[in-house]
């Protein structure tokens, strides 16, 4: 019986294993940098897009702006109370304005001024003129008062006041 001869490698063979060698760690080095961007990517992302409830006014500036200027419901809740109640006098101003647009086909844009701030206890009241104005015609103001609560965290409009 003739002893198995050891195999042999060729020049060529022995070249591929160090190319092939150094792909492989090339690849998992790239699918490393790869998976640390998507980590590094999601938590951009998730700070750009976390709702700021660190400051009242800023918290009744984007409730107004999802309220009666996108007239987004779902947006603005994310502002509001979990007992929203106190919140239905500016739900009506701002069923008003969509009566008045359709009655009278017109677009009315909706703005408001600064915004003051003052403790009372443990919430806040942040007050403003809300300015109604149609596109090149008249302007109206009315001032406002809302309610706003540390509530899980963050603060949240629970009621709205016009005060004139």
């Amino acid at each position: 019986m003739a002893a198995a001869s050891p195999t042999r490698t060729t020049l060529a063979e022995r070249g591929t294993r160090p190319l092939r060698l150094l792909l492989m760690v090339t690849a998992g080095v790239l699918t490393l940098l790869c998976l640390g961007g998507v980590g590094v990517g999601i938590n951009l992302y998730d700070e750009a897009t976390a709702i700021d409830r660190e400051n009242p006014d800023v918290v009744v500036a984007n409730y107004l702006g999802a309220q009666l200027v996108d007239r987004d419901d779902a947006t603005a809740k994310l502002y509001s109370c979990a007992q929203d109640q106190g919140l239905e006098p500016i739900k009506e101003l701002k069923a008003d304005i969509e009566r008045r647009e359709q009655g009278f086909d017109v677009k009315i844009l909706v703005d408001w001024g600064s915004l003051q701030v003052q403790p009372v206890g443990n919430d806040r009241n942040v007050t403003t003129e809300i300015g109604l104005r149609i596109f090149a015609a008249e302007r109206s103001v009315q001032q406002w008062q809302f309610t706003v609560i540390d509530e899980n965290g963050g603060w949240r409009v629970c009621s709205a006041q016009r005060i004139s």
